[in-house]
């Protein structure tokens, strides 16, 4: 059976989303430290997991760096994996999903990931999509859930454990020179 895997930046104080909403992630430590622990964290992957909105927004912003001449390796390499990858999006407005292997889930969520997670494969990875994390940890169907801890506090915004209770198990940790944590858990249900 594929892990379900949640992979979301957070700042100390456990946000995951700053006051202003989507993508409001000005607080991460990002660096090359965090790009080698993504990238680590992604070769384990091989289907993505998107709300829609968070859909709307890697597929406005990515594949357009596959071509663009500022963009750096890092974001090429990037780049490519997520249009190679394959892609589920739950919504239930949107009416279709264009993006390369992507795949849309509009109704029964939680029985359409069970079925997802019984397929042969790699993890599937909730990359982003904060709300959709918090369901499905409610739903107790997360596996393990993978954070990029930074040393800042932002006050107010959207916390990932909010109303959630569930035990964790440090499965590893990394230190950053930025003073950021690597951190991997496994869910206790």
């Amino acid at each position: 059976m594929r892990d379900i895997n949640i992979f979301l930046h957070m700042s100390l104080d456990g946000i995951v989303e700053g006051p202003k909403g989507a993508m409001d992630i000005g607080f991460v430590a990002y660096n090359q430290e965090l790009e080698a622990f993504a990238e680590k964290t992604l070769s384990s992957v091989d289907t993505i997991l998107w709300g829609r909105a968070t859909y709307d927004m890697m597929y406005a912003y990515w594949p357009n760096r596959l071509t663009d001449p500022a963009a750096t390796d890092y974001e090429r390499r990037h780049a490519k994996w997520i249009t190679d990858v394959e892609k589920v999006v739950a919504s239930s407005t949107l009416e279709s999903v264009d993006w390369n292997n992507s795949t849309l889930i509009k109704n029964n969520l939680t029985k359409s990931i069970e079925e997802l997670k019984i397929r042969d494969g790699q993890d599937i990875l909730v990359l982003g999509s904060p709300r959709l994390a918090r369901f499905l940890l409610a739903e107790k169907i997360v596996d393990k859930v993978t954070l990029t801890l930074s040393p800042t506090l932002v006050g107010n915004g959207l916390r990932l454990f909010e109303n959630i209770s569930s035990d964790l198990k440090l499965i590893s940790s990394e230190t950053f020179t930025s003073g950021a944590l690597g951190l991997e858990y496994k869910v206790i249900n």
